[in-house]
């Protein structure tokens, strides 16, 4: 498993000429050292068309210094701040390790990685150190050739590098580099305009992606396009964490996948449905895969949840392990599926069309209309379609049809949730007041769900238990107990309804 630090820095483009720099740093902090010159060789690897560049990734092998390794610069949302994989050297013929591309494979999309640009940095560096000599920040005069390969144009200069160290507090280390900063400015120093070293020797090759819609709409489709590339931005960021698989992955890319899912459903006076349409049965697709994993999460927690309740005496040894077997067979599935998913071409292309689709919107005549004007009737629409669906739920009596039509109400709460989520930059306080509402509602309705999902799975299990000659009567008891709690959210339904029913 690849090192991940945090890493804050800012860069100060110091000419082409190749005269030393000189800042004075006295008196910033109480100690300071200089280390020994190093010198620096790094080579930078990149799809053909610099599919990583263009998202401000870097991924490089670099030899030299205490620092020799593979690294994987990732953009963090903090300014001057990344997030650095790192992992040890190996043989250069082998290409990048493979935890690393799977870090990058939702831009890579199934394109190669190749070398794209030679780095040779002379590099002198001063610490700036505390009271006990811990390192505050380093200070890194570099003097940079660069070759874009394989015979690319050539590039030379100097750049100063600030760099807070690892263990430094977020406001002490701003203040700090605020500080070095202005010694540098006083010096001639000046901020890069290139975000890397690979960013610089690029140049002009590299083509920065479409600028994101603006934060405040102004037309009902930035409204709409806001949205979705929020959603996009969220689906690429939570992609290697789902390949981690660390904690509540699945869901945050599940719900960023409905979110956009949703969107193009609320937006359709604005979104051409001929385009939209299709991408929005892809992202159903991707949404039932993810769901696979998520809901066997949900369900190994209720489970235990009501293990812990029942009775002792029927909580055997052998009904704990039917209910963990349980739990355990639909994990290894639905994993499995899951990550053969996130390595597919229909996964890429799902990919490639939302970003098509947000970088030349396919608008209809409505979405030149005012934002707010379009946002407000947006979620009266969602809402009206919220109030058909959950009155006429209530209305039936408790059993299979009333839970069929609880689930179709929780999915049109999340449509009108989601809505009122993206018109907030337009409409502000409101439309957070009611997306809260909304939210209230479906996870009431999503408890009901939850149950329902529950007291299948136990029945099945009952089922299988009383095939094998064991007693049923555990399993029996456990429906009893999910019973009762869809009961008590069916009861709590109407008056959550009458709070959350207010027109926007």
């Amino acid at each position: 498993m690849g090192k991940r630090v945090r890493e804050t820095e800012r860069k100060y483009d110091a000419g082409h000429g190749p005269g030393t720099v000189r800042a004075d740093l006295a008196g910033l902090s109480p100690g300071s050292r200089a280390l020994d010159a190093v010198h620096l060789e790094a080579v930078y690897y990149d799809t053909a068309g610099l599919a990583l560049a263009a998202h401000r990734v870097t991924l490089r092998r670099r030899t030299g210094g205490d620092d020799a390794g593979w690294h994987l610069k990732l953009p963090a949302a903090q300014a001057d701040t990344r997030t650095e994989v790192q992992l040890p050297l190996t043989p250069a013929a082998d290409g990048p390790p493979q935890e690393l591309r799977s870090e990058v494979a939702a831009l890579l999309r199934g394109r190669e990685l190749q070398p794209v640009v030679r780095l040779a940095t002379s590099r002198r560096l001063v610490l700036l150190l505390d009271e006990r000599g811990t390192t505050l920040a380093e200070v890194a005069y570099d003097r940079v050739k660069a070759r874009v390969l394989p015979e690319g144009p050539a590039s030379e200069w100097t750049e100063v590098e600030v760099e807070v160290g690892q263990d430094q507090d977020e406001s002490a280390g701003t203040a700090l580099l605020d500080a070095v900063e202005q010694r540098l400015t006083a010096a001639g120093l000046h901020r890069s305009a290139a975000a890397s070293k690979l960013a610089r020797a690029l140049g002009g090759l590299l083509v920065a992606p479409p600028a994101g819609p603006p934060a405040v709409p102004g037309t009902a489709g930035q409204t709409a396009t806001g949205y979705l590339h929020a959603q996009l931005t969220a689906i690429l960021a939570l992609d290697p964490a789902v390949r981690r698989d660390e904690d509540d992955a699945v869901h945050q890319m599940r719900v960023a996948t409905r979110r956009a899912r949703s969107a193009l459903k609320s937006f359709r006076k604005e979104l051409d449905r001929a385009v939209t349409d299709p991408l929005g049965a892809e992202l159903t697709w991707l949404a039932a895969v993810l769901g696979a994993e998520r809901d066997r999460e949900v369900l190994a927690e209720r489970l235990a949840e009501r293990l812990g309740d029942l009775d002792p005496e029927l909580a055997t040894g052998a009904v704990q392990d039917r209910l963990h077997a349980l739990a355990a067979r639909s994990s290894t599935a639905s994993r499995t599926a899951l990550l053969r998913t996130l390595d597919g071409d229909r996964y890429f292309a799902l990919l490639d069309t939302l970003e098509a689709v947000i970088a030349a919107p396919p608008y209809r005549r409505g979405a030149r209309k005012p934002a707010a004007e379009a946002a407000a009737a947006t979620v009266r629409r969602d809402h009206a379609r919220l109030r058909r669906g959950i009155e006429a739920a209530l209305a039936l009596e408790p059993g299979e049809d009333k839970d069929v039509a609880l689930h179709e109400a929780r999915k049109s709460a999340k449509r009108a949730r989601y809505s009122g989520e993206a018109v907030q930059p337009v409409l502000g306080a409101p439309a957070k007041a009611h997306t809260g509402r909304m939210k209230k509602l479906q996870q009431l309705l999503g408890e009901h769900q939850d149950s329902v999902l529950c007291r299948i799975a136990l029945t099945g299990a009952g089922a299988d238990a009383r095939a094998a000659g064991e007693d049923p009567a555990p399993y029996e008891a456990l429906v009893r107990a999910e019973r009762a709690r869809a009961a008590d959210v069916e009861a709590a339904l109407p008056q959550a309804w009458e709070q959350a029913d207010q027109e926007l």
